[in-house]
């Protein structure tokens, strides 16, 4: 399994044929080495329905007829504008046919702007559980500090764990830290960072903060293997 990080929150995971992208916002994210006309997917998993991370869906969805996994209500939006989308929710799991997805608690807001200015709202915002060949990877979405990333590590031992260290709209350097520590992952990658001016954060001083030194900076493109 080729797991690769593309800017902002983008993650694509490669594994037996399929291309699955979590979070892919490719037009307007400067850091991103990524090309939307490029791209290949089979699935695309959304955190929440913010603009930075819907991103580019509706596109690649369409044009790779790719399914979408999704909270109910961002998968029920989706589906109104010709995507073909499978709703969950916070909790629960599903088994498909390239593997197994958990959505979990995340702390944060949830919704889409419309190029009308419209707020659409688009319910709980969520973490990902991704499970297959026998690896876990969890994806934290947009999330503060939350005393049950202890809970999830424990019920489902994490061998990658992607985790925002950006401050101001989600955990911070220390409190991102803290959250490696409560997860127990094999290995930590920082995501939601540099986008933007208010997000500007320094991800090997957030390395060096581990406590079991056990992260991992990716730059757009590279990829670890599980």
């Amino acid at each position: 399994m080729k797991i690769s990080y593309h800017g902002h929150s983008v993650v694509q995971i490669e594994l037996g044929g399929k291309r699955i992208i979590i979070d892919p916002f490719i037009n307007g994210n400067q850091l991103t080495d990524l090309k939307v006309e490029n791209l290949n997917l089979d699935v695309i998993i959304l955190t929440h329905g913010h603009n930075d991370h819907v991103g580019d869906t509706v596109e690649l969805a369409k044009r790779n007829n790719a399914l979408v996994i999704a909270n109910h209500e961002i998968s029920t939006f989706l589906s109104w504008q010709g995507v073909n989308t499978h709703a969950m929710h916070i909790g629960g799991a599903h088994q498909f046919d390239f593997g197994k997805v958990k959505l979990t608690q995340a702390f944060h807001g949830s919704s889409y702007t419309t190029e009308n200015n419209e707020i659409i709202y688009c319910g709980m915002p969520a973490g990902i559980l991704f499970m297959a060949e026998g690896k876990t990877i969890y994806h934290a979405g947009d999330t503060a500090l939350f005393s049950d990333m202890k809970l999830i590590g424990e019920r489902h031992p994490i061998d990658l764990a992607f985790l925002p260290i950006g401050d101001n709209f989600t955990m911070g350097l220390e409190d991102a830290a803290y959250a490696a520590k409560l997860l127990g992952a094999k290995t930590i990658v920082p995501i939601h960072y540099n986008t933007f001016p208010p997000i500007k954060q320094d991800p090997k001083q957030f390395i060096e903060m581990l406590e079991n030194k056990n992260g991992k900076v990716l730059e757009p493109g590279e990829f670890i293997e599980l």
